[in-house]
């Protein structure tokens, strides 16, 4: 999930059942699906999908459901990208966002409970392997180096905490501050201990070789190529030892997760020997792996 549009509070205040943001509203029902109905005057939309019901009017979008807690893990951004993006019921990346966030509030009382029971079963997921991403935070943390990590992107840091279970010294960075506030106290209720750090991942505010290994995990596809290399750039800076990334591999980038850039084998080993020549001592690495990977070693 990517949480680079919108700045909202995971935490702020909603009524039992449904959640609002600006124009959008998300609302649990007990039965779905909703007895047929007329389109009422100044209604544009109203569709129904296996899992949602989705109405537009001139007040924006509400999207009505009965999911449960079972149905709260990271996996539900893939269900909203097939019945909700895909088919074009919601529009682009921001709207995505935040009918994820509503569905997760409104289906659990309580603000932080609800984020629980969500970080929990996608924990739990990723980690008994039925999740779809869990093969490549599987890998990510076999290519581990060292006993200190800095993930940079983290956005809810399933990764991060993943390692923190381990004897691993972790921290995770991300821009957005409330995303990381979330993290450092549901880490604690999880009983796995990191560090978070809310920062620009071309700015992170951390010596140079302050981490033996600096993982990207499906960061570079939300940044253009400029910036990849700068965070790159500052990731070498950052790591005495390895620097491990992951990016998918897209025909085109999707824009409700927020990609903007595309790539393949060959683009990634050409964007690692661009940020490899800006140093001495590196080497690169590509491989492919339910996406791409890219390894950047310092000699030692």
């Amino acid at each position: 999930m990517s949480t680079t549009t919108v700045r909202l509070d995971p935490l702020e205040p909603c009524l039992r059942g449904e959640w609002t943001h600006d124009d959008v509203t998300v609302r649990r029902v007990a039965d779905y699906p909703l007895p047929e109905h007329p389109v009422q005057p100044g209604l544009s939309e109203s569709v129904r999908t296996p899992h949602f019901q989705v109405f537009r009017d001139l007040r924006g979008l509400t999207i009505v459901h009965s999911l449960t807690v079972a149905n709260l893990s990271d996996e539900l951004a893939t269900i909203v990208a097939d019945e909700l993006d895909a088919p074009g019921y919601i529009d682009g990346e921001r709207e995505f966002q935040l009918v994820l966030v509503g569905l997760i509030r409104s289906t659990v009382p309580g603000a932080i409970e609800s984020w629980r029971y969500f970080y929990r079963r996608s924990i739990e997921r990723l980690e008994d392997g039925s999740a779809s991403f869990a093969a490549v935070h599987e890998h990510a943390e076999a290519l581990i180096v060292g006993r200190e990590l800095l993930d940079l992107g983290s956005c809810f840091g399933f990764f991060p905490l993943r390692v923190a279970a381990r004897d691993i010294d972790v921290t995770a960075s991300d821009l957005i501050g409330d995303t990381m506030r979330l993290l450092d106290r549901v880490a604690g209720d999880l009983g796995r201990p990191l560090r978070t750090l809310t920062c620009d991942a071309r700015e992170v505010p951390l010596p140079s070789r302050s981490a033996d290994t600096v993982t990207a995990i499906h960061l570079l596809e939300h940044l253009d190529r400029t910036t990849a290399i700068e965070v790159l750039d500052e990731a070498i800076r950052l790591a005495r030892r390895r620097v491990v990334v992951a990016v998918p591999f897209e025909g085109e980038p999707r824009e409700c997760f927020g990609h903007i850039q595309a790539f393949d084998l060959a683009s990634l080993r050409n964007l690692g020997r661009a940020v490899a020549r800006m140093h001495s001592g590196i080497t690169v690495e590509v491989h492919e792996h339910h996406g791409g990977w890219l390894i950047l070693d310092r000699s030692r």
